[in-house]
């Protein structure tokens, strides 16, 4: 137990375009907080520090020091704490760690941590090359069209030259998780109708990109915000006595965060000697699963992970020790991580199929956490769901980031 509990949130619709609303990242923020506000019945005066999570905001709008963009939304709010947190992928993860460490140290019992990224507002082109900021600039991708699915192509060829990777099995990866945004109402791909050659080596309807990743292996550039508010156990406890209609609070039972040389090339290096393709990922979900007392990740009954490419999420299926390492394909042809599988692997979608906005992303997953704990997620509900793992990781898992919500 971490002593820090999740008491709801919210997050925006990740098929919004919001430049073509004339909009941005302040109405985006304004909007995702203040239904935050609404769906825990919580009054902008209970908040007492801020923590943002954003990638690139400099890059894509020109606009840094987000903290700002925040504290002006109430009064209340116009002189609290607040902190901007970058770490690519994982920035959300981050704001959200920062704002444990906060409440852990006594310092506040109620936390907003908000993710946010404006990434639609440019082209395709233009994006990949603000997004590869994540990688050593200079000496990593440079001959990448667009860099990362370039760089998991990479993961790919270790995956291949070290255990052998059949293509059928990412391909599953992708139908599942485009399957499952068909049932959430936020997701960004839910509205897409898709055929077989959409999933087929069919280079009009699922073009290469990068070496063997196609569009369905990519997860999407998107708009989009998630808000969460944290609370300590007696600030929680007043909650649930104060607000006795609002869903229980969702403890936060444990965490792991590790980081990693910023090269892909390092990574793989120093990871030569081990069986994990990224052994400091692999130790990321240990900590996770041993700070919420858990013998494994067995013990879960959702897992949303971070699958920026469908080899994103294989890799994290033998890194959560579900098959041995190299091994992802047999969970993959079990049909274990279907929406009714026997531990369901992003059922909101995860990044393919709900989107992927940066900064955002680290906290939308724990939102989803919560919402399967609480019984709250629609039609991706998993049916008795108690215990969630998230799995972030930003760059090419330099930054890393491991959730576990539920019942102790």
């Amino acid at each position: 137990m971490t002593g820090v509990s999740i008491l709801g949130g919210s997050q925006t619709d990740f098929a919004r375009n919001w430049t073509r609303e004339g909009l941005g990242l302040a109405q985006m923020l304004e909007q995702v907080c203040a239904q935050a506000l609404d769906v825990t019945g919580l009054e902008p005066e209970r908040v007492q520090a801020i923590h943002v999570g954003n990638f690139v905001g400099e890059l894509f709008c020109g606009q840094g020091m987000l903290g700002g963009l925040v504290n002006r939304l109430y009064p209340a709010w116009h002189d609290l704490p607040a902190s901007r947190h970058e770490a690519a992928c994982a920035s959300g993860s981050m704001a959200i760690l920062a704002a444990m460490a906060d409440i852990q140290a006594g310092h506040y019992d109620c936390v907003l941590v908000v993710g946010a990224e404006l990434m639609r507002n440019v082209g395709g082109q233009r994006a990949a090359e603000f997004l590869g900021a994540a990688a050593w600039a200079g000496e990593e991708g440079q001959s990448a069209t667009y860099l990362w699915p370039h760089m998991f192509d990479q993961v790919l060829n270790e995956y291949d030259r070290r255990y052998g990777v059949d293509m059928a099995h990412l391909t599953s990866i992708a139908r599942v998780n485009l399957g499952n945004a068909k049932r959430n109402p936020l997701s960004q791909t839910r509205a897409w109708q898709l055929t077989d050659a959409h999933f087929a080596a069919n280079d009009e309807f699922n073009p290469l990109i990068e070496g063997r990743l196609r569009r369905a292996d990519c997860g999407q550039i998107t708009d989009g915000a998630a808000c969460l508010i944290l609370a300590s156990d007696a600030f929680a406890e007043r909650y649930q006595r104060d607000y006795p209609a609002q869903p229980a609070p969702v403890p936060i039972l444990g965490w792991g965060h590790r980081g990693g040389p910023m090269s892909l090339a390092e990574k793989l290096a120093i990871s030569g000697d081990s069986p994990w393709v990224f052994p400091h990922l692999r130790a990321t979900i240990q900590d996770a699963l041993s700070r919420a007392r858990l013998a494994d990740a067995n013990a879960l009954d959702v897992i949303e992970t971070h699958d920026c490419f469908t080899v994103s999420e294989y890799m994290a299926i033998d890194h959560f020790g579900l098959t041995p390492p190299g091994q992802s394909w047999q969970f993959i042809e079990e049909g274990a991580l279907a929406f009714d599988g026997r531990l369901p692997i992003n059922p909101s979608g995860g990044l393919i199929g709900s989107g992927h906005p940066v900064g955002a992303t680290g906290v939308r997953m724990l939102l989803d956490g919560f919402k399967q704990v609480r019984g709250l997620a629609g039609d991706y509900q998993v049916e008795g769901a108690r215990r969630v793992a998230t799995l972030n990781f930003g760059g090419s898992a330099t930054a890393t980031a491991c959730f576990v919500v539920g019942e102790p």
